[in-house]
C-alpha cells in the first residue's frame, strides 16, 4: 500500500554524479525521496524507484553493462515486472536496456564526442506515470549531456515501438547524438518503465538551467499516480 507521500527510492551506483540532483527534484515536491545503494536486495515499502545519470562504475565496458548486474537490479526487474514504476535518466536508461527492462540500446554518439546543451524535445506518449503532467505533443526544453546516448535497435523493433506508442520523446529540430528515428525516450509495454536520455531533474529550477520543464516527469508520479 501506497504511503500518503509516495516514498521513491533514487539508486545510488558508485560513480554516478547525478543521483542528489534527482533526489533534490523529487524531495522539493514533497515526495518521500531516499537514496538506495546498489548492494540492497530489497526494495520493499518502496513506490517507484529512479535510476539517474552519471557514469557508474566509471563506464568501463559498456556504459550501464556492470550496473545491470548490480544486487538491486535484480529487484528492480522483479518489481518492474509486478508495475512499479521506474525511471532511469540517462546512465539509468543505458542500465535499463542492459537489464532488458526496454529494447534496444545506447551507444556512441554518431560525431563521436560528449555533447552537453538545452534540447528540444516533442513529448510523443503522456500515459506513463512519468508523463501525465504534459499534454501529448507538447515541445519542452530539457538538458542533454552524454557521450554514448545513440538509440539503435533493429528495424523489426524500432517499428513495434513506433507502432505501439512506446515513443515516449523525440529529439526536435537537432537530432544530437545520432539516436535513430530522433527518439529521446521510451517506455515498455506496460508502460510503468520509462528510459530517457535527457535529464529532467536538471531543469527543475527556474534560477537556473533551463527551466522548469523537466518537472513534468516528477509531477506526473507524485501528483497525479499517487493521488
Amino acid at each position: 500500500m501506497s504511503s500518503p507521500q509516495p516514498r521513491i527510492g533514487v539508486l545510488r551506483f558508485p560513480g554516478a554524479c547525478d543521483d542528489r540532483d534527482a533526489l533534490w527534484a523529487l524531495a522539493a515536491l514533497d515526495a518521500d525521496a531516499v537514496f538506495v545503494w546498489h548492494t540492497e536486495t530489497d526494495l520493499t515499502g518502496l513506490d517507484a524507484i529512479v535510476l539517474p545519470g552519471g557514469f557508474s562504475y566509471g563506464d568501463y565496458l559498456r556504459c550501464g553493462a556492470i550496473s545491470r548486474f548490480a544486487p538491486v537490479m535484480t529487484e528492480v526487474v522483479t518489481w518492474a515486472g509486478r508495475g512499479m514504476p521506474v525511471l532511469g535518466i540517462c546512465n539509468g536508461f543505458q542500465i535499463l536496456c542492459e537489464s532488458h527492462l526496454l529494447p534496444g540500446a545506447l551507444i556512441r554518439n554518431d560525431h563521436r564526442r560528449f555533447i552537453c546543451r538545452d534540447q528540444r524535445l516533442r513529448i510523443e506518449n503522456n500515459r506513463t506515470p512519468w508523463t501525465s503532467s504534459y499534454a501529448e505533443g507538447a515541445e519542452v526544453t530539457i538538458v542533454i549531456k552524454n557521450g554514448e546516448g545513440g538509440f539503435v535497435a533493429d528495424r523489426g523493433t524500432l517499428d513495434r515501438i513506433e507502432g505501439e506508442g512506446q515513443v515516449v520523446a523525440r529529439y526536435l529540430h537537432d537530432n544530437p547524438n545520432g539516436s535513430l528515428r530522433d527518439i529521446a525516450g521510451i517506455t515498455n509495454e506496460r508502460g510503468n518503465v520509462v528510459g530517457l536520455m535527457p535529464h529532467p531533474e536538471h531543469a527543475v529550477e527556474a534560477l537556473t538551467g533551463a527551466g522548469t520543464d523537466g518537472l513534468g516527469f516528477f509531477t506526473s508520479l507524485v501528483e497525479q499516480t499517487f493521488a
